[in-house]
């Protein structure tokens, strides 16, 4: 596997192997400390592309907290094996000057409008503009055929592949089912930082999800008044369990627009506070049918 730090040599090497036709090239953009979720998303980059990219970036201009972007674990020597052993071709894994570099200022950003401003951008206001910039620029260094990403960030999926329709990105999005623990927490990165108490708590969010996901299914034809006490319901539930809820919401899962009654394929989209650690789940729901971790 080849390690990279400077963007011009993953560009170098991207058009090298685009030159002497190779197939598809697959990139896996991340922020590291990963795990097997992470995994998941390089082993259907592996599947998909012929070539495969893996970028380890904790990307400042979407932390809406310095004290959360100082905390990010960084883990590049452990994550440069695990890459390596699941057949990564390439690592770039530049530093905040290489990609930021002083000389050359933040002057264009990227905003996905709607998308942006809603759950997670309401709460965390300029976290997706960040995430936009980053993987544009990201884009326009490898150059890749297909980028793959995961659903637990649901909102972030439908930003990505709104910003690459809307700009013409020669990309296909690819996405990944949610990898759980066996008790159902969604694996992230983050999860390390819960105390034993925290992580012994934290599938609570998963099981209030799917109990409220289940109960919706119970009343069909009373889509969507039944939500907001459901809602409701379910957000006691984490209070009562010593989370503090951000947002639940039940929203189209093709635009996360707020739904009507005609609409029937829906997702559950929940953030969460507990142990200082915030915690993002989401479930899809469809009318007449459980359609299981989104």
């Amino acid at each position: 596997m080849r390690i990279l730090r400077d963007r011009r040599q993953v560009t170098a090497l991207c058009r090298e192997w685009r030159s002497r036709e190779l197939g598809r090239l697959a990139f896996v953009p991340t922020m590291g400390n990963l795990h097997a979720g992470h995994l998941a998303l390089v082993h259907r980059a592996r599947e998909q592309g012929r070539r495969v990219v893996v970028s380890v970036f904790v990307n400042p201009l979407q932390f809406d907290r310095p004290d959360d972007l100082s905390r990010y674990p960084r883990t590049l020597e452990a994550d440069a094996k695990m890459l390596a052993e699941a057949g990564v071709d390439a690592l770039f894994c530049p530093d905040a000057a290489e990609m930021y570099p002083e000389h050359e200022p933040v002057t264009a950003r990227v905003v996905v409008s709607g998308l942006s401003r809603v759950l997670e951008g309401e709460s965390r206001p300029g976290h997706f503009d960040g995430v936009a910039t980053v993987v544009a620029k990201l884009f326009n260094l490898v150059r890749p055929d297909l980028a793959v990403f995961g659903e637990k960030d649901y909102q972030q999926l439908l930003l990505i592949r709104g910003m690459v329709a809307s700009l013409n990105f020669p990309v296909s999005v690819e996405a990944v089912p949610t990898v759980r623990e066996s008790d159902g927490l969604a694996l992230s990165s983050r999860n390390a930082r819960l105390s034993p108490s925290g992580r012994a708590r934290a599938p609570e969010l998963y099981r209030c999800l799917r109990d409220t996901v289940e109960a919706c299914l119970l009343e069909p034809d009373q889509w969507p008044g039944i939500f907001p006490e459901l809602v409701a319901t379910s957000e006691a539930r984490l209070r009562e369990a010593g989370f503090r809820p951000d947002y639940l919401s039940i929203r189209r899962a093709e635009d996360l627009g707020e739904p009507g009654p005609g609409d029937r394929d829906l997702i559950l989209l929940a953030a969460a506070w507990l142990d200082g650690v915030r915690l993002i789940d989401n479930l899809r729901l469809r009318c007449g049918k459980f359609a299981g971790p989104a």
